[in-house]
C-alpha cells in the first residue's frame, strides 16, 4: 500500500508550531531528509473534539506514509494528547505494523523528574490538551509524586501568529494565564509550555514566572528523544533516507504558509499545496 523504499522522516502539525520541533529535530539531526506537513486550513486543533482531531491527524499520518515516509512525528501537542494512542493501537497495526507515529507529549514527560525541585509542575498549553490531561497521565505514570496543574492559553497560538509576540497585548495575556497557573499551585517551580507555538512568546513567558521557576520548551527534549529512538532502532535508522533536505507542505495557501513560517524560521522556504481531507477515506 505504500512505498517500501528509505524515505524522509515527516513532521506533522496541525498549524505553524511544529517548526519549533522540526528547527531542534534538524540542528541535532541535520544528516536526515525530512518533509512537514501542516493542516493551516483546518488550524486551530485545540478546541477540537478528539474524534475530530483523530481524523485528521490520521488524515495527514496516511498522506506521509504515502510520500515515503516510515516514521512520523507528531509536532502537535494536541494531536498528541489527542489523536496519537489511537493511531498507534488502531490504525498502524492495520495499515503498515512496521511504520511508526511518536508524539511531543512523552519525550517531555520523561525529563520532568530531573527538572522540578518541588516536585509541582505547571503546564501552559491548548485547552484541548490541558482538557486530555494528557502531560499528568504521562508525567504520573513515570514520577508518580509529581502534581501537575494546567492551564489553557486559548489567545496565544494566534497572537504568535499574527507576529504580535512582542506586543503589550502579548505581555497581557502571558501575564494573566501564568498568574492563573500559580494561583493554582504556588509550589510549581517547573513550567511546561505544552504547545510548539509557545517558545516564540519566551521572552514574555520568562518576564513573568516568580524568579527560580524554570521555563520548558520542548523541541530540544523532542529532539534529543528522537536521536535516542533511532540510536536503539537500527531497523528504523535505515529507512531514513540521508540527503539533509527538508520540504514543506500546506493544506492552506502556499503564500500564507510562506508569510508565516518566516516568524519561525526566520527564513524563507518553497512549499507546496497539498489536500488531505480525503485520505484514507472509502
Amino acid at each position: 500500500m505504500f512505498p517500501k523504499n528509505p524515505g524522509p522522516i515527516g513532521v506533522f502539525d496541525s498549524g505553524y508550531g511544529g517548526l519549533t520541533v522540526l528547527n531542534a529535530i534538524r540542528q541535532r539531526l541535520p544528516q536526515y531528509d525530512y518533509v512537514y506537513l501542516g493542516d493551516n486550513a483546518r488550524a486551530p486543533y485545540g478546541s477540537r473534539s478528539f474524534e475530530v482531531v483523530y481524523q485528521f491527524t490520521r488524515q495527514a499520518v496516511l498522506r506521509l506514509f504515502a510520500m515515503g515516509c516510515h516514521l512520523v512525528i507528531l509536532g502537535c501537542n494536541t494531536a498528541s494528547a489527542k489523536a496519537l494512542r489511537s493511531i498507534q493501537q488502531r490504525d498502524l497495526p492495520v495499515v503498515d505494523p512496521d511504520r511508526r507515529v511518536l508524539g511531543v507529549i512523552r519525550p517531555t514527560a520523561e525529563v520532568t523528574g530531573s527538572l522540578t525541585q518541588s516536585r509541582h509542575v505547571g503546564i501552559l498549553a491548548t485547552e484541548g490538551t490541558v482538557r486530555s490531561r494528557s502531560y499528568d497521565m504521562e508525567i504520573r505514570k513515570l514520577f508518580p509524586d509529581i502534581s501537575v496543574s494546567g492551564v489553557a492559553c486559548p489567545l496565544w497560538a494566534a497572537i504568535v501568529e499574527a507576529g504580535e509576540c512582542d506586543s503589550p497585548g502579548a505581555d497581557y495575556f502571558v501575564k494573566k494565564r501564568i498568574d492563573q497557573l500559580m494561583r493554582q499551585d504556588p509550589l510549581i517551580d517547573t513550567v511546561i509550555l505544552g504547545c510548539t507555538h509557545y517558545p516564540l512568546l519566551m521572552s514574555s513567558v520568562v518576564k513573568y514566572v516568580p524568579r527560580g521557576v524554570r521555563v520548558v520548551s520542548q523541541g530540544s527534549y523532542v529532539a534529543e528523544s528522537l536521536e535516542l529512538y533511532l540510536e536503539r532502532h537500527a531497523d528504523m535508522r535505515a529507512k531514513v533516507t540521508l540527503g539533509g533536505t527538508c520540504r514543506y507542505l500546506t493544506t492552506e495557501s502556499e503564500e500564507r504558509f510562506r508569510e508565516t513560517a518566516r516568524l519561525f524560521l526566520h527564513e524563507e522556504v518553497a512549499v507546496s499545496h497539498v489536500d488531505i481531507a480525503s485520505q484514507g477515506q472509502p
